[in-house]
């Protein structure tokens, strides 16, 4: 499964420039290491749609790309800045806590906030926070574990069953591996259920 179409829309550096509140919008959270774009270009079938780096950190922005998918209305995925190992200095860091919480305060069009964990490394204290943050806001999260074609069969359930014990999780994270389509089939039908 995969989208029928997908551009890149818009990116933005403060809240002046976010686009028009018109579509349901999924944002994808994570480290900046986590395989994000990645993840995204393997759902949206479009390989350089997002943009991949060797280095931490690049995005610094807000980024939406529209997506029609397979059999729902056309919504925005919504790249956020990484953060945790970003090659960039602490004080740029902090810089993008106020736009991201600018995103999120946009609950009107945002229908979930996937938090993005490198299967292999498990859940910190950033997610947590992060997810702690997002529960007082009122934003609907699901924890997505990334990178799992890296880890044994054998050892991704229990990476599974550490991230909810870690996480506090009510349900269980979604495994994905951009590498093996068929992981993404979950992720999938969270996204249609709420189209």
């Amino acid at each position: 499964m995969r989208a029928r179409r997908a551009d890149f829309m818009i990116s933005a550096s403060d809240p002046g420039g976010f686009p028009p509140m018109d579509l349901p919008e999924f944002a994808f959270a994570g480290r900046s290491n986590v395989g994000k774009s990645s993840l995204l270009n393997a759902l949206a079938g479009v390989p350089k749609l997002a943009r991949t780096s060797n280095t931490p950190g690049r995005t610094r922005l807000v980024n939406w790309f529209r997506i029609e998918p397979p059999k729902s209305d056309t919504v925005a995925f919504v790249d956020l800045p990484g953060y945790g190992y970003a090659k960039v200095s602490r004080e740029l860091r902090d810089a993008w806590r106020p736009l991201v919480e600018a995103y999120l305060a946009r609950t009107e069009v945002l229908r979930a906030v996937f938090v993005l964990v490198d299967a292999r490394r498990g859940a910190e204290e950033e997610e947590r926070e992060l997810l702690e943050y997002l529960d007082r806001e009122g934003v609907t999260t699901q924890v997505v574990l990334t990178k799992a074609d890296k880890l044994p069969k054998n050892k991704r359930l229990p990476a599974a069953t550490a991230a909810r014990r870690a996480l506090r999780l009510a349900r269980d994270p979604l495994m994905t591996a951009v590498e093996e389509p068929a992981t993404l089939e979950d992720l999938w039908r969270f996204i249609l259920k709420r189209t």
